[in-house]
């Protein structure tokens, strides 16, 4: 008796996206923080209104600790009118670079994918 092995199912859509939502998160986060230092809370608030990416905390703040390891991220607690003291994260020189070169990164390969969808899109309007 021959056992037969079956593809794998495809994966769902969703779970596609939420790989591709993961792996600009990074990219997401740099540019948030380019033009000025914000609070976790901004920062999320930001990803959400900008790019409607939805990222719980539990995914942004270690991240954000990864990204001050690396010398990307700087951070300064600061005292609030009210409520209590919160952290603000701005990016570093070497920060400042990096979202630099993965903007040009994601540039190129959008472009590129661009253009191998273009009869994709062009078939289902």
């Amino acid at each position: 008796m021959a056992v037969r092995v079956l593809p794998p199912p495809p994966e769902p859509a969703d779970k596609w996206e939420v790989q591709l939502r993961k792996g600009c998160l990074e990219l997401a986060i740099l540019a948030a923080l380019w033009s000025e230092r914000l609070y976790g809370l901004e920062i999320m608030r930001r990803l959400a209104e900008g790019s409607g990416l939805i990222v719980p905390e539990g995914t942004v703040y270690p991240l954000l600790s990864r990204l001050k390891t690396e010398g990307l991220l700087s951070s300064e607690w600061v005292e609030a009118d009210a409520g209590h003291p919160r952290k603000y994260y701005r990016l570093t020189a070497a920060g400042r670079r990096r979202v630099v070169e993965m903007a040009r990164f994601w540039q190129t390969f959008s472009a590129s994918l661009d253009h191998l969808l273009a009869p994709v899109r062009k078939e289902n309007r």
